[in-house]
């Protein structure tokens, strides 16, 4: 239990899904302790065996909002520099956690909010959710991985548009881009990504692990490269239980039960 969030885990899988559920809605500006509990919380996650999947959640009302003008408007440039620079390392701790990670968006996901929903490998948005990125209406631009990873998710030109105009979507553009995967009514929204998450959690989890790597490490990688990438994370895989497993379920006609190992 912090003071940003806490670390709740499902009963339903014995703890194998945790979700991080996000007690205060200011994802952006300077309080130390925002950075230092996501970092610790995405840290703790990836470490922990028994955690299979994971759930970013900001409670029915919102997931996360941006910055907080009134504190960030008269810092100096080398304390928002020292301030986006944890939040930076934060971010990047969420997005590499070695498990599949589902963002369960209600209400507003703006700004800094939606950068952390970026930070999820798949988002489940209700049909009353807002996104966007408005920072170019306080004169600056996102500065906690907007400009760099929304544009990897929906393409240069739609994240531009966004990025530069500051447009607010509503739940169902942002399906229609591909900037959430899927919209259902506002109060399944939980239910829905945890129930992915649960799908996940019974799952190869090494195949999950390394289907991840190999997609995200993949993307910074000239094509060679990234090849090379798969065949490593590939070839790898034959020396897991999960691996014999699904493919011996596979060859009789059963449905694999994983292990996880």
């Amino acid at each position: 239990m912090g003071t940003f969030l806490r670390i709740e885990p499902d009963a339903a899988t014995d703890g194998a899904v945790a979700t991080v559920r996000l007690l205060r809605p200011r994802i952006s500006g300077t309080d130390p302790r925002v950075p230092e509990e996501l970092t610790a919380a995405a840290e703790r996650l990836d470490a922990d065996p028994a955690v299979r999947a994971v759930v970013l959640y900001g409670g029915r009302r919102v997931f996360g909002s941006g910055a907080d003008v009134k504190d960030l408007a008269e810092r100096s440039p080398a304390e928002v520099d020292a301030y986006t620079g944890r939040l930076h390392t934060a971010l990047d701790a969420l997005a590499r956690i070695g498990k599949p990670v589902v963002a369960a968006i209600t209400g507003y996901a703006l700004g800094g909010g939606l950068e952390l929903a970026l930070c999820a490998d798949l988002r489940v948005a209700g049909e009353g959710a807002v996104l966007g990125l408005p920072e170019i209406e306080l004169g600056v631009i996102p500065g906690t991985g907007g400009t760099q990873r929304l544009p990897r998710l929906i393409g240069a030109g739609p994240a531009k548009r966004l990025i530069l105009t500051g447009a607010r979507l509503t739940a169902a553009e942002a399906l229609r881009i591909g900037l959430v995967d899927e919209t259902v009514p506002d109060p399944e929204v939980y239910e829905a990504a945890l129930r992915t998450a649960r799908r996940f959690a019974a799952g190869p989890t090494a195949a999950l692990a390394a289907a991840k790597r190999a997609v995200d490490d993949g993307l910074d990688l000239p094509l060679g490269a990234g090849l090379d990438l798969e065949r490593r994370q590939f070839t790898a895989l034959f020396a897991t239980e999960d691996q014999r497993i699904g493919m011996r379920a596979q060859l009789d006609g059963t449905r694999p039960a994983f292990l996880g190992r």
